[in-house]
């Protein structure tokens, strides 16, 4: 498997001609009613077809009974890692994160718009065969994946590892279980741990509890840059049961139990928010302490958002930039100039600190809990889990050359004499 293939370029602007997705055009479809024979499982449960090992999503087979603690789902890049599915990526070698997540034939009973996972996909696709972030997640035992680790130890080719938890009554407990099997086989001094949490079902004992454990890194997904963005696509709006309030009172208790910078919270950018909305919510985070990790909405197939335009480019590529310097410059939001639309006109540095930070390229990388090498640089590097090789959002690799070209050009910040040549970032391949 090779991730350099066309997807489809991607333009600066969306099918209405602006360069940043409005709240009115970003309206996820109704969930469609799913039979009841088939709901919380149905399918898989009443056929309890018994694991063997590690399974590949295929829709054209009966997909096992497999469920967590014993079972968890990884991303395709760690897969390919571990040397569990064969393949490789554009640009880099894998994925230094192994992503976690829980698994279960009922799978997540949320049902978020732009979620791949969703509940209401019952009637589509068993659990394990679902997309998740463009890609599929294989399922594979616990144990089988601690002790391929645990043989290389510090020497992994993994920076951090990430348990993601699912809506579903058995999520608090088999993340206690699933944390365990691991720390029983690898020392987090070698391999860091983060938590992708489920607020829904926690409580301020859990985050405690997964601390003393050993994690290092607590995470909420606000995803929704606004309560009114998050109510319409993950609470009442898309018939789900979780709810703002209940999310920053976790995200509040990781600050106070996991301390400065060893927590944060995933938005999305592109679901309608404006660009002011959402900077001033990542100076809300700094401000509390942690970190902002900033994902490029992708019309996931198969969710109530999958006929949404992507985020252009030229409005994620400012969030980008913009966040990074509140994050890591010490920029504050309100030194920013915004236009009438909300989108950032003027970034609060004068032009050449800007462009320097531009041409480090480090912005514009995939953001997620911090690695090995720096702080700023993600082991998260989620290989184009939200967009296609063909027009990348988040950079799993150092930007540099053409790339650098395209992003400035995307940035409206082009050096003079400085002309990107469509699909040059590709002529070496």
């Amino acid at each position: 498997m090779s991730c350099v293939k066309s997807e489809g370029i991607q333009t600066d602007k969306n099918p209405q001609g602006m360069d940043f997705n409005s709240s009115e055009i970003m309206t996820p479809r109704t969930p469609a009613m799913t039979p009841k024979e088939l709901r919380n499982g149905g399918r898989v449960k009443t056929n309890a077809v018994a694991p063997k090992g590690v399974y590949l999503p295929n829709n054209n087979i009966q997909t096992p009974q497999m469920t967590s603690p014993e079972y968890v789902q990884l991303s395709t890049a760690a897969a390919i890692t571990l040397g569990l599915m064969p393949g490789d990526m554009y640009n880099c070698s894998c994925t230094r994160c192994l992503n976690l997540l829980l698994t279960y034939p009922e799978g997540c009973r949320a049902n978020c718009a732009y979620c791949g996972l969703a509940r209401h996909r019952e009637a589509d696709r068993d659990y394990a065969d679902r997309n998740f972030i463009r890609v599929d997640w294989p399922a594979v035992p616990m144990a089988q994946i601690a002790d391929i680790v645990a043989k290389d130890g510090a020497d992994s080719p993994f920076h951090r590892m990430c348990i993601s938890m699912i809506t579903h009554p058995r999520s608090d407990a088999d993340t206690f279980t699933v944390l365990k099997t691991w720390t029983d086989r690898v020392d987090p001094d070698d391999i860091p741990i983060s938590i992708l949490s489920n607020p829904t079902t926690m409580t301020r004992d859990d985050v405690t509890k997964l601390r003393d454990m050993g994690s290092d890194i607590f995470t909420v997904s606000l995803d929704a840059a606004t309560p009114e963005i998050f109510d319409k696509t993950r609470g009442k709006g898309v018939q789900s049961p979780h709810s703002w309030k209940k999310y920053w009172e976790i995200l509040e208790d990781a600050r106070d139990i996991f301390g400065p910078k060893k927590f944060g919270a995933h938005i999305i950018i592109g679901m309608g928010e404006t660009e002011y909305e959402a900077l001033h919510l990542v100076q809300k985070i700094v401000d509390m302490g942690g970190h902002s990790h900033m994902f490029c909405f992708f019309p996931e197939k198969g969710s109530l958002m999958d006929h949404l335009p992507a985020t252009p480019r030229d409005q994620w590529r400012r969030v980008q930039l913009a966040r990074y310097m509140i994050d890591y410059c010490g920029v504050r939001v309100d030194q920013m100039t915004f236009d009438e639309e909300g989108r950032v006109s003027d970034f609060g540095l004068p032009k050449p600190e800007t462009e320097m930070i531009v041409d480090a390229g480090i912005a514009f990388r995939t953001s997620g809990c911090p690695g090995k090498f720096a702080e700023d640089i993600s082991a998260c590097d989620r290989p184009y889990g939200d967009s296609p090789v063909s027009d990348i959002a988040s950079y799993p690799f150092q930007p540099e050359g053409a790339h650098l070209k395209k992003i400035r050009q995307q940035l409206n910040m082009e050096k003079p004499g400085e002309t990107y040549v469509k699909g040059e970032e590709f002529e070496d391949l």
